[in-house]
């Protein structure tokens, strides 16, 4: 880009600033909204620090890009945009390529191409550069990069801002080292933080942050209504209601959509299910490859799909201007992150119909959620304790053999840690800094009820009778609220209510269908020697497990619902047989985009008492068993010993046994009591909790003697899988020639 020293001021800036919003936009006659050429100004002009806040759609990248031009233009260095989400910089990186900016971005997926964008900002070619708040704490990025970038970018963008805040509705721990880098910035360098999803709290939460240094912080704040927004709550408890709803009316819905679900199955379940019922649609989560993502969103922004059916993995960043429709089969914990979500539609369009579908489940479902991402001081003091003692950098790896924390949740507390100043990344791992660390319980207690407030707000979303849309304004503390004249409470409803039996018919069908595949476990942990267990390497094939069944994960919309019901306990420590402590611990969350299955098993109080396995599940189990392709049919059956249903665990397999006219031998043995241990230890500690705690007897040994083909090993609730494993050894061990696993259920 030219580069010249004036400075720009007055009609000479804004004339500038429309000439390069004109060719941002590919529109002669554009000009700008209310609010963004005085961004624009109290940044070029006046270097100062900006937060805006602003609808979904209001065109705050237009003002990060129109200043990044002008800014260049002067001289100055490149912007520098800490972006969340990799959807959100290529959509980014494509826009700024419209208006002949030259962006670049540094990220987990481009490895290949750090070496060329280093150079290329050497060189003074590159006008925006994008990276993820990960990635300023990447020691490399953090030591060889960040202090000259610090000191040469010509502005700093925070966008979707609301992350900096302990009260975002998507807290980022690595945002908030963004409060570091201000003060290395120089006086002159002005910032601008974006976000659409901030209310009051948020924003002195922000400022409070952007301030660092004695800052002043400009607020620009407009009234968030969304008029070609149609809201309107559907309530159906039943899943096969909510799915056969889309079934009957997915495409009478405007052009191409999403439609949200709350976890990584229901997702993957729903898709497959409208693909059935003749729909273009796919599935997007966190499960899904990152080359994968780019090409589904391709696909919808050409509106050859008709719908995504995501998780919150597709929610910020996602940018098709014409989106007709955004569904929800099940409510987002808060309504902050409802609008952010629904604010994918309607932004070039007169209409957009939003519909949300709540869930009985949806609460179990917020529950575990809110307290994946805390930490706990007991596992903090652990892993302190453990990098203090060990004079090293240990890996996550390594420290999940010497602390009893679950990878996921392991990693969100290191980096909460990181940014607390008592941990750091460096090369090899982690280390200790030796700064005194606080457990801050009383943070986290407002934190963890501003949540519960949150999530009663969602429930008023649905009942109240009020306008949808002011509410949602309200919320936001929007005082320009206002009853929309659109949604279901102010112009009665714009969506049919009515459901076809055929289509109720068809979901219950679908959801009804039996059978997930159990992965066999293929490796050790890690570390395992330090845990006094001699095992490492790969899982040997004399021992090993065969490919194994469920008849759902508990949280499927069919059978996943009715086995929480029959599964229900007092604690997590009760969600599995003999292993209940060991191998049913509450599943990992995403702390990103928090989208796996909860541990809904334990979130309900109830503790029925234990009872023989119902006639519809085990004719469930038998169809599984039918379906199951397997390379030779079972020839008996054993059953994991249950401290918890022994009934259950029992009757299932003895009613198999029968059905099948195979021989059911009994139970493997447990030792000492079974195994021990806390709920939620990750796989290192789950396998010590279980190695060495069962044992085949002389009896069972005696009937396994001349079994002619595989053992069918019955089991209620699958998780960690070691529970299996290591029963499924032994009985390899005593002669079995093949282990068959069967489960109920299984997490995740």
């Amino acid at each position: 880009m030219p580069s010249s020293p004036a400075a720009l001021t007055g009609l000479d800036l804004r004339e500038r600033a429309t000439a390069a919003l004109r060719r941002l936009v590919g529109r002669d006659g554009a000009d700008f909204r209310d609010g963004q050429f005085e961004a624009i100004e109290a940044l070029v002009s006046g270097r100062r620090r900006v937060l805006v806040v602003q609808r979904t759609g209001w065109g705050k990248s237009a003002v990060y890009f129109v200043a990044t031009a002008l800014r260049r233009a002067e001289g100055a260095g490149p912007t520098v945009i800490v972006s969340p989400l990799l959807a959100l910089m290529r959509d980014q990186i494509a826009a700024a390529e419209r208006a002949g900016i030259r962006a670049v971005t540094l990220n987990s997926t481009n490895a290949d191409e750090w070496a060329a964008v280093t150079a290329a900002l050497a060189r003074g070619e590159v006008d925006v550069l994008l990276v993820s708040p990960e990635r300023l704490n990447n020691p490399r990025f953090r030591e060889e990069q960040l202090p000259g970038l610090a000191q040469s970018c010509g502005l700093l963008v925070v966008d979707e801002a609301h992350c900096i805040s302990d009260w975002g509705h998507d807290f980022r721990p690595d945002y908030r080292r963004i409060r570091d880098l201000l003060t290395t910035l120089p006086d002159s360098t002005p910032v601008l933080a974006t976000t659409a999803t901030a209310n009051a709290r948020v924003v002195t939460d922000v400022v409070e942050q952007l301030g660092a240094g004695g800052r002043d912080v400009l607020t620009l704040r407009g009234p968030l209504a969304r008029e070609s927004l149609r809201l309107g709550v559907l309530p159906l408890a039943a899943p096969e209601q909510r799915l056969a709803w889309l079934i009957a009316h997915l495409g009478e819905l405007p052009g191409s959509g999403i439609v949200y679900a709350l976890t990584v199955s229901a997702a993957e379940d729903v898709a497959v299910a409208l693909r059935d019922a003749g729909f273009e649609v796919a599935a997007y989560t966190g499960r899904t490859e990152p080359s994968e993502r780019v090409r589904l969103e391709e696909a919808l922004r050409d509106n050859r799909l008709k719908a995504l059916v995501a998780t919150s993995a597709l929610g910020m960043g996602f940018d098709k201007p014409d989106l007709g429709f955004v569904l929800h089969l099940g409510a987002p914990s808060s309504p902050v992150a409802y609008y952010q979500q629904v604010g994918r539609a309607g932004r070039a369009t007169e209409r957009a119909d939003v519909l949300l579908m709540p869930g009985p489940e949806d609460k179990d479902i917020w529950r575990y959620f809110a307290s994946a991402s805390m930490p706990r001081q007991e596992q903090a003091d652990a892993v302190l304790r453990a990098l203090a003692q060990s004079g090293r950098p240990l890996s996550t790896v390594a420290l999940e053999s010497i602390v009893d924390v679950r990878r996921t949740r392991l990693e969100l507390l290191l980096k909460v840690l990181d940014v607390d100043g008592a941990v750091q990344r460096v090369q090899g791992g982690w280390a200790a800094t030796g700064v005194p660390w606080t457990y801050d319980a009383e943070r986290y207690e407002r934190v963890s009820q501003a949540r519960d407030r949150e999530q009663q707000l969602m429930v008023d979303y649905e009942r109240g009778d009020g306008c949808r849309m002011a509410f949602l304004q309200r919320c936001l503390d929007d005082d320009t609220a206002r009853d929309c004249g659109r949604c279901d409470r102010c112009a009665g409803d714009w969506f049919a209510s009515e459901i076809p039996e055929a289509a109720v018919l068809t979901a219950r069908s679908r959801l009804e269908r039996p059978g997930v595949v159990l992965e066999p476990r293929a490796q050790w942990p890690s570390g395992m020697d330090r845990l006094g267990v001699p095992l490492k390497g790969r899982i040997a094939p004399a021992v090993a497990l065969s490919e194994g069944r469920a008849v759902a994960r508990l949280s499927d919309l069919g059978w996943g619902q009715r086995l929480r019901q029959l599964l229900r306990s007092e604690s997590p420590a009760s969600a599995g047989s003999a292993a209940a402590s060991a191998d049913a611990a509450p599943p990992a969350a995403d702390p990103a985009a928090f989208e796996q299955s909860p541990d809904l098993i334990a979130s309900n109080h109830a503790a029925p008492s234990d009872r023989p396995a119902p006639p519809e599940l085990l004719r469930a189990v038998v169809d599984v068993l039918r379906d199951w392709d397997w390379a030779e049919r079972p020839a008996a059956i054993v059953a994991v010993p249950s401290r918890r249903r022994p009934q259950l665990v029992t009757s299932l397999a003895a009613g198999l046994g029968e059905l099948g006219r195979l021989p059911y031998l009994g139970t493997l043995d447990l030792v000492d009591g079974g195994p021990v241990g806390e709920p939620g230890g990750n796989s290192a500690f789950r396998l010590a909790n279980i190695w060495g705690r069962f044992a085949v007897g002389a009896d069972l040994r005696a009937r396994l003697e001349g079994v002619p083909g595989p053992v069918l090993l019955v089991d209620d609730v699958a998780d960690s899988r070691w529970t299996l494993t290591v029963a499924g050894a032994l009985l390899r061990e005593a002669g079995a020639p093949a282990v068959l696993p069967l489960t109920l259920a299984v997490e995740g």
